[in-house]
Protein backbone atom coordinates (compact mmCIF):
# COMPACT_ATOMS: atom_id res chain seq x y z
CA UNK A 1 0.00 0.00 0.00
CA UNK A 2 3.02 2.29 -0.02
CA UNK A 3 4.41 1.85 -3.54
CA UNK A 4 5.38 5.27 -5.00
CA UNK A 5 3.22 6.57 -7.86
CA UNK A 6 4.30 5.23 -11.23
CA UNK A 7 3.98 6.45 -14.80
CA UNK A 8 3.26 2.91 -15.98
CA UNK A 9 -0.49 3.58 -16.13
CA UNK A 10 -0.78 6.27 -18.78
CA UNK A 11 -3.56 8.19 -20.49
CA UNK A 12 -4.66 5.98 -23.40
CA UNK A 13 -4.53 7.09 -27.03
CA UNK A 14 -8.35 6.68 -27.03
CA UNK A 15 -8.62 3.66 -29.37
CA UNK A 16 -12.12 3.03 -30.65
CA UNK A 17 -13.03 0.38 -28.10
CA UNK A 18 -11.68 2.28 -25.09
CA UNK A 19 -13.78 5.21 -23.78
CA UNK A 20 -12.06 8.53 -23.22
CA UNK A 21 -12.63 10.47 -19.99
CA UNK A 22 -14.17 13.90 -20.29
CA UNK A 23 -13.59 15.28 -16.79
CA UNK A 24 -10.25 16.10 -15.20
CA UNK A 25 -11.23 14.36 -11.98
CA UNK A 26 -14.15 13.29 -9.83
CA UNK A 27 -15.20 13.97 -6.26
CA UNK A 28 -17.77 11.56 -4.85
CA UNK A 29 -20.14 12.53 -2.07
CA UNK A 30 -22.37 9.74 -0.83
CA UNK A 31 -25.19 9.61 1.66
CA UNK A 32 -26.89 6.44 2.91
CA UNK A 33 -30.05 6.48 5.05
CA UNK A 34 -29.15 7.24 8.69
CA UNK A 35 -25.41 7.18 7.85
CA UNK A 36 -23.32 10.38 8.25
CA UNK A 37 -21.98 11.96 5.03
CA UNK A 38 -18.83 10.59 3.42
CA UNK A 39 -16.78 12.15 0.62
CA UNK A 40 -13.69 11.10 -1.35
CA UNK A 41 -11.92 11.73 -4.65
CA UNK A 42 -11.33 9.19 -7.43
CA UNK A 43 -9.27 9.20 -10.66
CA UNK A 44 -10.84 10.60 -13.82
CA UNK A 45 -10.76 7.12 -15.31
CA UNK A 46 -13.41 5.79 -12.92
CA UNK A 47 -16.89 5.25 -14.38
CA UNK A 48 -19.52 5.17 -11.66
CA UNK A 49 -22.24 2.56 -12.02
CA UNK A 50 -25.88 3.72 -11.75
CA UNK A 51 -26.62 3.23 -8.07
CA UNK A 52 -29.69 5.24 -7.07
CA UNK A 53 -32.75 4.99 -4.86
CA UNK A 54 -35.44 4.72 -7.53
CA UNK A 55 -35.74 2.74 -10.76
CA UNK A 56 -36.28 5.97 -12.69
CA UNK A 57 -33.03 7.47 -11.39
CA UNK A 58 -31.11 4.28 -12.14
CA UNK A 59 -32.47 4.21 -15.71
CA UNK A 60 -31.40 7.81 -16.34
CA UNK A 61 -27.96 7.25 -14.81
CA UNK A 62 -27.54 4.03 -16.83
CA UNK A 63 -28.21 5.90 -20.08
CA UNK A 64 -25.52 8.42 -19.22
CA UNK A 65 -23.15 5.67 -18.07
CA UNK A 66 -23.24 3.64 -21.30
CA UNK A 67 -22.69 6.74 -23.45
CA UNK A 68 -19.65 7.72 -21.40
CA UNK A 69 -18.31 4.17 -21.30
CA UNK A 70 -18.84 3.62 -25.05
CA UNK A 71 -18.60 7.10 -26.62
CA UNK A 72 -18.03 5.64 -30.08
CA UNK A 73 -21.10 3.43 -29.86
CA UNK A 74 -24.64 4.07 -31.07
CA UNK A 75 -28.21 3.25 -30.09
CA UNK A 76 -27.73 -0.36 -31.20
CA UNK A 77 -25.20 -0.72 -28.36
CA UNK A 78 -26.50 1.82 -25.82
CA UNK A 79 -30.16 0.74 -25.83
CA UNK A 80 -29.63 -2.91 -24.74
CA UNK A 81 -26.66 -2.07 -22.51
CA UNK A 82 -28.39 0.55 -20.36
CA UNK A 83 -30.98 -1.82 -18.76
CA UNK A 84 -28.20 -4.30 -17.96
CA UNK A 85 -26.19 -1.70 -16.05
CA UNK A 86 -29.34 -0.35 -14.38
CA UNK A 87 -30.08 -3.85 -13.09
CA UNK A 88 -26.46 -4.21 -11.97
CA UNK A 89 -26.77 -0.93 -10.07
CA UNK A 90 -29.96 -2.15 -8.40
CA UNK A 91 -28.24 -5.36 -7.28
CA UNK A 92 -25.29 -3.47 -5.85
CA UNK A 93 -27.55 -1.03 -4.00
CA UNK A 94 -29.46 -4.00 -2.54
CA UNK A 95 -26.14 -5.32 -1.23
CA UNK A 96 -25.60 -2.08 0.68
CA UNK A 97 -23.12 -0.42 -1.66
CA UNK A 98 -23.27 3.36 -1.92
CA UNK A 99 -20.76 3.69 -4.76
CA UNK A 100 -19.38 1.35 -7.41
CA UNK A 101 -17.17 2.14 -10.37
CA UNK A 102 -15.15 0.57 -13.16
CA UNK A 103 -11.62 1.83 -13.64
CA UNK A 104 -9.95 1.42 -17.03
CA UNK A 105 -6.27 2.22 -17.61
CA UNK A 106 -4.14 2.05 -20.73
CA UNK A 107 -1.07 -0.18 -20.40
CA UNK A 108 1.45 -1.43 -22.99
CA UNK A 109 -0.45 -4.72 -23.28
CA UNK A 110 -3.81 -3.04 -23.77
CA UNK A 111 -6.20 -2.05 -20.98
CA UNK A 112 -6.01 -2.82 -17.26
CA UNK A 113 -9.30 -3.01 -15.38
CA UNK A 114 -10.25 -2.64 -11.74
CA UNK A 115 -13.49 -2.48 -9.82
CA UNK A 116 -13.96 -0.12 -6.90
CA UNK A 117 -16.82 -0.11 -4.40
CA UNK A 118 -17.73 1.74 -1.22
CA UNK A 119 -20.23 0.74 1.43
CA UNK A 120 -20.87 1.31 5.13
CA UNK A 121 -21.62 -1.16 7.90
CA UNK A 122 -22.89 -0.46 11.38
CA UNK A 123 -20.21 -0.74 14.06
CA UNK A 124 -21.16 0.40 17.53
CA UNK A 125 -17.68 1.65 18.46
CA UNK A 126 -16.83 4.09 21.28
CA UNK A 127 -13.90 5.51 19.28
CA UNK A 128 -12.27 5.11 15.88
CA UNK A 129 -9.15 3.68 17.51
CA UNK A 130 -11.14 0.97 19.26
CA UNK A 131 -12.95 0.13 16.03
CA UNK A 132 -9.73 -0.12 13.98
CA UNK A 133 -8.04 -2.23 16.65
CA UNK A 134 -10.95 -4.66 16.77
CA UNK A 135 -11.14 -4.96 12.98
CA UNK A 136 -7.43 -5.68 12.68
CA UNK A 137 -7.53 -8.29 15.44
CA UNK A 138 -10.27 -10.16 13.57
CA UNK A 139 -8.57 -9.96 10.17
CA UNK A 140 -5.14 -11.14 11.30
CA UNK A 141 -6.63 -14.41 12.53
CA UNK A 142 -6.80 -15.56 8.90
CA UNK A 143 -3.29 -16.37 7.73
CA UNK A 144 -4.28 -15.59 4.14
CA UNK A 145 -4.92 -11.95 5.03
CA UNK A 146 -2.24 -9.28 4.95
CA UNK A 147 -3.95 -6.98 7.46
CA UNK A 148 -2.29 -3.71 8.48
CA UNK A 149 -3.09 -0.61 10.49
CA UNK A 150 -2.82 2.56 8.42
CA UNK A 151 -3.06 6.19 9.51
CA UNK A 152 -5.05 8.35 7.10
CA UNK A 153 -5.63 12.10 7.26
CA UNK A 154 -9.24 11.33 8.32
CA UNK A 155 -8.13 8.93 11.08
CA UNK A 156 -7.10 5.30 11.63
CA UNK A 157 -8.02 2.53 9.21
CA UNK A 158 -7.20 -1.11 8.53
CA UNK A 159 -6.23 -2.51 5.13
CA UNK A 160 -6.54 -6.16 4.15
CA UNK A 161 -4.83 -7.48 1.02
CA UNK A 162 -5.65 -10.89 -0.46
CA UNK A 163 -4.62 -12.72 -3.62
CA UNK A 164 -6.63 -15.63 -4.98
CA UNK A 165 -6.60 -17.85 -8.06
CA UNK A 166 -9.70 -17.95 -10.26
CA UNK A 167 -10.44 -20.95 -12.50
CA UNK A 168 -12.68 -20.61 -15.58
CA UNK A 169 -14.22 -23.83 -16.85
CA UNK A 170 -13.44 -24.91 -20.46
CA UNK A 171 -16.98 -24.29 -21.76
CA UNK A 172 -16.63 -20.59 -20.92
CA UNK A 173 -13.28 -19.97 -22.63
CA UNK A 174 -12.56 -19.15 -26.28
CA UNK A 175 -9.97 -21.93 -26.52
CA UNK A 176 -12.13 -24.62 -24.95
CA UNK A 177 -9.48 -25.18 -22.31
CA UNK A 178 -9.53 -24.42 -18.61
CA UNK A 179 -8.09 -21.00 -17.82
CA UNK A 180 -6.62 -19.73 -14.58
CA UNK A 181 -5.75 -16.22 -13.47
CA UNK A 182 -5.07 -14.35 -10.26
CA UNK A 183 -7.23 -11.67 -8.65
CA UNK A 184 -5.86 -9.18 -6.15
CA UNK A 185 -8.03 -7.35 -3.66
CA UNK A 186 -7.40 -4.60 -1.16
CA UNK A 187 -10.20 -3.86 1.28
CA UNK A 188 -9.88 -0.94 3.66
CA UNK A 189 -12.04 -0.37 6.73
CA UNK A 190 -12.36 3.25 7.83
CA UNK A 191 -14.34 3.91 11.05
CA UNK A 192 -16.58 6.98 10.95
CA UNK A 193 -15.63 9.60 13.57
CA UNK A 194 -19.14 11.04 13.15
CA UNK A 195 -21.27 7.98 13.92
CA UNK A 196 -21.31 4.25 14.74
CA UNK A 197 -20.44 3.10 11.21
CA UNK A 198 -17.41 1.85 9.31
CA UNK A 199 -16.82 2.62 5.63
CA UNK A 200 -15.55 -0.28 3.54
CA UNK A 201 -13.52 0.54 0.42
CA UNK A 202 -12.78 -2.39 -1.91
CA UNK A 203 -10.57 -2.50 -5.00
CA UNK A 204 -10.32 -5.68 -7.12
CA UNK A 205 -8.14 -6.25 -10.18
CA UNK A 206 -6.84 -9.10 -12.29
CA UNK A 207 -3.96 -6.90 -13.52
CA UNK A 208 -1.67 -8.17 -10.78
CA UNK A 209 1.44 -7.20 -12.77
CA UNK A 210 0.46 -3.61 -11.95
CA UNK A 211 -0.45 -4.25 -8.34
CA UNK A 212 1.91 -1.56 -7.09
CA UNK A 213 0.25 1.10 -9.22
CA UNK A 214 -3.26 0.03 -8.26
CA UNK A 215 -2.31 -0.08 -4.59
CA UNK A 216 -0.92 3.44 -4.68
CA UNK A 217 -3.97 4.64 -6.58
CA UNK A 218 -6.17 3.18 -3.85
CA UNK A 219 -4.09 4.88 -1.17
CA UNK A 220 -4.42 8.19 -3.04
CA UNK A 221 -8.21 7.82 -2.90
CA UNK A 222 -8.13 6.96 0.81
CA UNK A 223 -6.09 10.06 1.61
CA UNK A 224 -8.95 12.22 0.32
CA UNK A 225 -11.68 10.75 2.56
CA UNK A 226 -13.71 13.38 4.37
CA UNK A 227 -16.49 13.09 6.93
CA UNK A 228 -17.13 16.84 6.82
CA UNK A 229 -20.81 17.69 6.46
CA UNK A 230 -20.09 20.96 4.66
CA UNK A 231 -17.79 19.38 2.06
CA UNK A 232 -20.16 16.51 1.41
CA UNK A 233 -23.31 18.61 1.23
CA UNK A 234 -21.67 20.98 -1.24
CA UNK A 235 -21.10 18.21 -3.79
CA UNK A 236 -24.03 15.90 -3.10
CA UNK A 237 -26.38 15.28 -6.01
CA UNK A 238 -29.76 13.68 -6.61
CA UNK A 239 -28.61 10.05 -6.56
CA UNK A 240 -26.80 7.90 -4.06
CA UNK A 241 -23.51 9.35 -5.34
CA UNK A 242 -22.62 12.38 -7.39
CA UNK A 243 -19.50 13.22 -9.22
CA UNK A 244 -16.47 15.73 -9.62
CA UNK A 245 -11.31 16.13 -8.69
CA UNK A 246 -8.74 13.53 -7.80
CA UNK A 247 -5.10 13.93 -8.54
CA UNK A 248 -4.23 10.31 -9.25
CA UNK A 249 -2.41 9.67 -12.53
CA UNK A 250 -4.54 7.39 -14.65
CA UNK A 251 -6.23 6.84 -17.93
CA UNK A 252 -9.81 6.87 -18.85
CA UNK A 253 -11.55 4.16 -20.76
Amino acid sequence: MTTPPSDTLQDPPAPRDVPQAQDAAQTQAIQLPDVPPLGFEVPESFYALPIAVTAEERALLAEVFVRELYPNGNDDLWTPAAPYYAALGETMAAQGLAYAAMGLFSIPEGVAHCSFTVGAVESDHPSVEVAATGIREILVRDENNDARWIDLPCGPAVSCVTLRQITISPELTATGEEAKFHMGQVQVYVPFPTGPYTAVFTMDTAAVDYWGEFSEMTMAVLRTISFDDDDTDATAGDGAASAAPGGVPGAAS
